[in-house]
This record gives structure tokens, C-alpha cells and sequence, in this order.
């Protein structure tokens, strides 16, 4: 591979250049503008904060992002340029205690506070979701300027698709198994649906949209956690067998992080409030199909091992979302295949050593 130098928060610099040139004009929205960020050092929210400050730099907007994070020390320790980035203010906290002081006179928020990789207990995660975004949305209630935001939920709200649906489309109205404590994710996104639809419903100049996410793949994704690609990107750069403790045929589809910010970009600009939006991959292959590929795009030596054989005559479970309706509307298409993603991913954990 070649040298890697790397930009804002350790990100490709060419991704970064990508994702700003992407959104172009619309960043204009946000000049002289403040803006909300919940949940800015997870994943998504690292590769947000980097191309807002991407753009606010390349651009010359004089824009500020108020962060909320309970741990901004961590993220200032691990990218101590940010120590002197004066277009950020750091809040310190949890979501569930933002007060509308705190957000002060932002116009714009994106909300992508909860954490599925910390080892939350489904309570916490059930309240996280529901009162993190009551008090978002308790401090973007408009005054005299129109406000936007956009939730970041996922397509947990789903829950378990039908045998004979591929591709879960957003006016499909399935939703998780309520007696289940492992739906608690799932619920506390559906619930955060339904705050932000009768908030925008009764509120004029608030205008929320929502991006329903699923899986994605890129720098900064944990190797070590529940992401299966991060786990076989990890195990095919070390050398080592790629294990799957399932039968390996549930079907996913990836997404890559940069075209991830960019519509999630778009998404805050220009989304009909009041409506979803699916944000993933199209090409959807079976998780044993994904480490395969994952070893042969990465040359891994180890070999792909598949702890269950599948139960004859039984249908794959789905994970894979129609992107039809943020094509149709919005324009958006995934640029970077999944080989691309794989490639670019590994390359940057393997300039960054984190594998």
C-alpha cells in the first residue's frame, strides 16, 4: 500500500475533499450558522465533525459546532489537533440532561447520540433514546428563526423482516418484537420516530427528518466489537482465520462512511420534514459471503471458518434496506463499491495500527 497521510481525525484527506465537494453549495446553509452534534465521537459523529470542519475551513463559512459527548477528553487525547479548533464548542454530558441553554442559538442539529457499543443494559438504552431526543428537540422548539434537524435512527425499527422481503422499504410497517429486552434499541428508535413526527407536526419552523441507518464500513469502526466487517477486516490484515460462529446466511449490506456523511449532509439540507429515509448499502451478500470476500480483496493468509451449516430449506434472515426513495428524492447513490470500501478501510487501519 502506498504512504498514508492523513487528514482531520486521521481521515483519508481525499474522502474528506470527496464528501465536501459532494454536498457543494449547500454547505452555504450553514454560514454564520451554529450547530448541534449529539453523540459526536462515536463513528458517525467523528466522520461528521471532520467534514464540518472540512468544509467550514475549505469554504470559509465561520460556522461553529457545539459537541456534546460525555467524554470529549478522550477524543481531544486521541486527536490533540482539535485542542486548538475554535469552531468547536465542547459540551460535556449526557444527552438526557441537554438543556435548551446549552444548545444556545443553534439552527441546525443532528442528532446521533446513542451509543449501541457501550455495554448498556436495554433500560438505559431504551431511556437514552427517548429522553436524549425529547431534550434535543426541547432545545431546537423554534423562537424566531426556522430550525432543522435530523435524527439519526436505524433500521432496527423493522425489526425481523418476513422471509419474503429482500429489501425493507420505508413505508413497510413491521416494528420489533415488544416482549423482547434485545428490541430495546429498536423501540427506543421508533419512539424517537413518532417525538420528532408530532413535535414537527405541532411546531412551525421546526422541520426534522429522519435517516433510518443500517451497516456500514469505514476508517474508525471498531475491529474489536458486534461489526462484522470490522471484525473480518481485522482478523484477514493480522493473518489470522476469519470465524464466524453462525451459519454465515444472513444477508447485509455496507455502506461507505464517506458517502455516509455526505447524505447525511444532504439529508439535514434538504429532507422533507416529517419523513424517513433508509441510509445503506445496495448489493446485499450473506455474512459468510462477506468474509470471503473480505479475504480475497485483502489477500488475507488465514482461512474462513463457519461454525453452524444452515438448516436445510430455511430462508436467509435480511438486513438489507430499499434506497430507492433517497435516490428518487435526493439523488443520492453510493459512489464507493464494497471493494473499494474494504480496500480504503484497511488501508487506513493499517497506516493507523489499529488492527
Amino acid at each position: 500500500m502506498s504512504a498514508y497521510v492523513p487528514g482531520l481525525l486521521q481521515l483519508p484527506p481525499d474522502d474528506l475533499d470527496r464528501v465536501v465537494d459532494a454536498v457543494g453549495s449547500r454547505w452555504e446553509r450553514l454560514r454564520g450558522q451554529r450547530l448541534l452534534l449529539t453523540g459526536g465521537t462515536g463513528f458517525i459523529g467523528k466522520w461528521l465533525l471532520a467534514t464540518f470542519l472540512h468544509a467550514n475551513r475549505k469554504r470559509g463559512l465561520c460556522a461553529q459546532i457545539v459537541a456534546l459527548s460525555r467524554r470529549p477528553e478522550a477524543l481531544l487525547q486521541e486527536f490533540p489537533e482539535l485542542h486548538g479548533a475554535t469552531e468547536i464548542e465542547w459540551l460535556t454530558g449526557d444527552v438526557r440532561h441537554l438543556t435548551p441553554e446549552a444548545a444556545g442559538t443553534c439552527n441546525f442539529a443532528i442528532h446521533a447520540a446513542t451509543d449501541v457499543v457501550a455495554s448498556s443494559t436495554p433500560a438505559d438504552i431504551l431511556e437514552t433514546c427517548v429522553t436524549g431526543t425529547h431534550r434535543v428537540l426541547d432545545a431546537m422548539s423554534p423562537g424566531i428563526t426556522p430550525r432543522r434537524v435530523l435524527l439519526l435512527s436505524s433500521g432496527a425499527v423493522y425489526g425481523r423482516t418476513p422471509p419474503d422481503l429482500r429489501a425493507i422499504p420505508e413505508d413497510w410497517s413491521g416494528a420489533p418484537d415488544p416482549l423482547s429486552p434485545a428490541s430495546a434499541y429498536g423501540e427506543g428508535k421508533r419512539v424517537s420516530e413518532l417525538l420528532c413526527a408530532m413535535r414537527a407536526a405541532t411546531r412551525p419552523g421546526l422541520e426534522v427528518s429522519i435517516a433510518r441507518c443500517f451497516a456500514f464500513v469505514g476508517p474508525h469502526l471498531p475491529f474489536d466489537k458486534h461489526f462484522a466487517i470490522g471484525n473480518f477486516i481485522g482478523a484477514a490484515l493480522r493473518g489470522e482465520d476469519i470465524c464466524i460462529q453462525g451459519d454465515g446466511t444472513p444477508l447485509r449490506s455496507y455502506l461507505y462512511a464517506a458517502d455516509l456523511a455526505h447524505w447525511l449532509w444532504v439529508m439535514l439540507f434538504d429532507a422533507q420534514s416529517g419523513r424517513a429515509y433508509n441510509v445503506g448499502g445496495a448489493e446485499g451478500l450473506s455474512i459468510g459471503q462477506l468474509a470471503h470476500r473480505v479475504n480475497r480483496v485483502l489477500n488475507g493468509s488465514g482461512e474462513v471458518r463457519i461454525a453452524q451449516s444452515p438448516r436445510p430449506g430455511a430462508v436467509p434472515q435480511a438486513y438489507l434496506p430499499s434506497v430507492d426513495r433517497i435516490d428518487a428524492e435526493l439523488g443520492l447513490t453510493a459512489t464507493a463499491s464494497l471493494d473499494e470500501a474494504i480496500l480504503r478501510t484497511a488501508r487506513w487501519a493499517s497506516s493507523s495500527s489499529r488492527t
